[in-house]
């Protein structure tokens, strides 16, 4: 009788495939894994402080109606949206930056003020994770601390400097003093402001600056017209411009005054706030106006009906940048920090926020910019009716030329 001879799969051949198969269902378990994850977009703000009137939940709503109108999904993943209240301190602002993104969170956005958004850039650079900001103003975030998985959208120091500084200066005045925030939003925007002025062939004859939310402005506004300066130029924001407008207007710098004032970085709120019989004449930059076209119309009648307010430029560079950025995870097929990001620059930026936009290589989103005067009572027609355009500034003129950028990210040519 024959008997069939069995020959064994030698143990070391056995134990490779054992390994080969472990490693395939560890890696299809977690791919399986990560698809079945959300995509989570973090978004920081003051929601109760200075700034919440001009970022808070008018940010966090704008971010809703982006990932909303994308669909809620993207790469078969639902989107989730975390929100953190920063209050306008960096410590607290760093500290939910670090916690989201080492729990998975895959892109923050807005961070609204200059010291908490230079915090959270930090621990954006070492983690190697999406930052796009649309709340502050420091030229630094692509300048000399850029990162290459950071964006800077709606604008920046040197964008309102060259749009508003310019223009007062050619049309109200050449000589200014600066009332300003102190903090680093606050000293970039008068060092972007004084560059604007001396090519324009003004100067600075003054400047006395304030605390972040201070509670008296007084002292700075006498300060200001005993200077004799034809323009007093208000870097500050939020809360502290609206109350230094007030405080000026009480003590007499008014519309027919010789002296007038300049606001470096005022939003529709801010005009809100004080009214238009205190804001009006005043000049102001923004790169997004609710009333410019049909579609800009549309667009905040429906926001207006969730927030009771008309939106500004940083709330809508919230919106604008989740929606480049959902589509450009869609193009590049992954959530991958460098890979959306290198899409992000890749594709244009079209959308009810502005035409034709261009992320560069530094991080900053380049796109037209607006100078609006402050409508008089008289003129407005209807609520938030309250600005006229002025000039719009192309965006190869309203932001620093890629070749002066300080990013070390940039090539020189």
């Amino acid at each position: 009788m024959r008997f069939a001879t069995y020959k064994s799969t030698p143990a070391s051949i056995r134990s490779r495939r054992l390994v080969v198969l472990t490693a395939t269902a560890l890696t299809c378990a977690t791919s399986y894994a990560q698809s079945s994850q959300p995509v989570r977009i973090g978004i920081i703000v003051d929601q109760s402080g200075v700034y919440s009137a001009i970022t808070g939940k008018g940010s966090v709503t704008a971010a809703q109606m982006a990932i909303e109108e994308h669909g809620g999904t993207v790469l078969g993943r639902k989107i989730e949206l975390l929100t953190f209240d920063h209050q306008s301190k960096a410590d607290p602002a760093a500290a939910k930056a670090r916690e989201w993104y080492d729990n998975g969170v895959d892109a923050i956005q807005d961070v609204g003020g200059s010291a908490a958004a230079l915090a959270v850039l930090n621990i954006a650079k070492e983690k190697n994770k999406v930052l796009v900001m649309s709340g502050p103003a420091s030229d630094r975030i692509t300048g000399d601390l850029c990162g290459s998985t950071v964006a800077h959208w709606a604008y920046n120091s040197y964008s309102l400097a060259t749009t508003v500084g310019k223009a007062a200066a050619e049309r109200i005045g050449k000589n200014w003093f600066f009332i300003t925030a102190d903090y680093s939003g606050g000293h970039d925007i008068v060092k972007a402001t004084t560059q604007a002025l001396t090519a324009a062939g003004g100067k600075v004859i003054g400047e006395t600056r304030h605390p972040l939310n201070a509670t008296d402005f007084s002292s700075a506004v006498v300060q200001a017209q005993s200077s004799k300066a034809d323009v007093i130029g208000l870097a500050n924001f939020g809360n502290d411009l609206v109350n230094s407008i007030k405080a000026a207007r009480e003590f007499g710098i008014n519309p027919e005054s010789k002296q007038k004032l300049a606001s470096l970085l005022m939003y529709i709120n801010d005009v809100h706030s004080v009214g238009l019989k205190t804001a009006q004449g005043m000049l102001l930059s923004e790169a997004f106006y609710w009333d410019l076209n049909d579609e800009t119309r549309a667009f905040s009648k429906k926001y207006f009906a969730k927030v009771n307010a008309m939106p500004n430029m940083s709330q809508m560079g919230a919106y604008s940048s989740i929606r480049h950025y959902l589509k450009a995870a869609e193009a590049a097929g992954t959530t991958d920090a460098k890979a959306v990001i290198a899409k992000m620059r890749e594709l244009p930026i079209n959308d009810v926020f502005t035409r034709n936009g261009k992320l560069r290589e530094d991080g900053m989103m380049v796109h037209d910019m607006h100078l609006f005067q402050v409508k008089a009572p008289t003129e407005s027609k209807y609520p938030w009716d309250y600005y006229k355009l002025v000039s719009t500034i192309p965006a190869d003129k309203a932001f620093v030329p890629l070749g002066e950028s300080a990013c070390p990210l940039v090539a020189k040519r």
